[in-house]
């Protein structure tokens, strides 16, 4: 449970962003951003430890990673500095949340379900996002509101802050599902390497794992565009499916 402590820090770090939003150093968009991205890599996190739990591993929950509380998961690089930098830099900010802890040879069959523990994450993820696509399409649906969102459309209807919540909770989770996909070492979608690796590659392989993880981020950081590129026909797709 959160204490009264971890309520002010919380509380501090919202007022922060409400005051950096009235003063203009960022806008109500990047303020429903971070917003939206916090409780989304958190169940991202959570959703790993739980699923490790039911295949037989307790480790997350000893840890007392299986909690909703922000401040057990908050990753200094992950959570808080790469988004603000993408923030400030203009891009659609994404992050990570500090990874649960997991003993694969606790697991009742690890190399199976090691490889559902590691997509637990990303499903999260899309289902999240599917919710969050279906909401707002009823939402537009029942008061009667038709947004033209495609690239380079003109519209003079404005989202309200409800449906600006509901859209980026939709595009956020969207992205961290499809990006965690990806088969590349540390991101989820790599399980499925590891799964068809030999068993006496693994040890080499998880040293080069631990190599990547600053790489990608050096790498994000300096190719965003290649990631938009990447994630806009996404995007896009998600938009024509859930707005009217």
């Amino acid at each position: 449970m959160m204490t009264r402590k971890d309520l002010g820090f919380i509380a501090v770090i919202v007022g922060l962003f409400l005051a950096a939003d009235l003063t203009g150093v960022i806008s109500t968009e990047s303020v429903v951003l971070l917003l939206v991205l916090v409780p989304s890599v958190i169940l991202h996190e959570v959703s790993h430890g739980y699923v490790a739990l039911i295949c037989g591993d307790d480790t997350a929950k000893r840890a007392g990673r299986l909690t909703l509380n922000p401040l057990a998961h908050i990753d200094p690089i992950g959570s808080i500095l790469l988004p603000a930098l993408l923030i400030f830099a203009g891009l659609t900010p994404i992050g990570y949340a500090k990874p649960v802890p997991v003993d694969v040879s606790k697991l009742h069959s690890p190399r199976n379900q090691s490889v559902l523990v590691s997509l637990a994450g990303p499903l999260v993820n899309l289902t999240l996002s599917a919710i969050a696509g279906i909401l707002l399409n009823f939402k537009l649906l029942h008061t009667g509101v038709s947004l033209n969102l495609a690239p380079g459309a003109e519209t003079n209807v404005a989202l309200t802050l409800w449906d600006g919540v509901l859209f980026y909770a939709g595009a956020i989770n969207l992205l961290l599902g499809m990006f965690n996909l990806i088969p590349i070492p540390p991101l989820d979608g790599s399980a499925i390497i590891e799964r068809i690796l030999p068993a006496g590659a693994l040890p080499g392989y998880f040293r080069l794992r631990m190599l990547m993880l600053p790489i990608l981020i050096v790498l994000f950081l300096l190719f965003p565009q290649v990631i938009g590129d990447l994630f806009t026909p996404i995007i896009n797709f998600w938009i024509r499916i859930f707005i009217p």
